[in-house]
């Protein structure tokens, strides 16, 4: 009987690296189709507008916010995955110092695209446009 437990204590842990490694691909081909699904949405109303002629600087700034904003989601969904993959079947030194490097540059990439979105540094005062500041917070009361 021990035999046929140790089997079952297998084939049971086969099982499970195999759901979690189909868990982790569909949890990244989530973050895929996240990312190709935004940027090509950002990208049709973009184009229409600039076809329209009714493109300019804000327009433009809003599609690469929002193709940034797309990335930057992937790239925390992709983040997920890999540390899903990484602590359930494999958790090794080897593999826990690449998911490090993998998070290290998925960090980095995702404080860019954070600073290409706000288009400021961390440190930097949120800018403010016209309309915006002490007096617009009264706006309501003038209407």
């Amino acid at each position: 009987m021990t035999e046929a437990g140790a089997q079952t204590g297998a084939a049971a842990a086969t099982t499970f690296t195999t759901w979690v490694e189909h868990a982790a691909m569909g949890i990244e081909l989530l973050a895929v189709v996240i990312i190709v699904v935004a940027i090509l949405v950002a990208t049709v109303l973009y184009v229409s507008q600039f076809l329209a002629r009714r493109a300019d600087a804000i327009t433009y700034r809003d599609y690469r916010q929002q193709v940034a904003r797309a990335l930057l989601l992937g790239l925390e969904i992709l983040v997920a995955a890999d540390v899903i993959r990484t602590v359930a079947l494999e958790p090794t030194l080897q593999n826990v110092l690449v998911l490090g490097l993998l998070v290290l540059i998925r960090t980095f990439l995702g404080w860019s695209l954070v600073v290409e979105i706000e288009e400021r540094w961390p440190w930097q005062s949120p800018r403010h446009t016209a309309g915006q500041g002490a007096g617009a917070a009264h706006s309501d009361e003038n209407v």
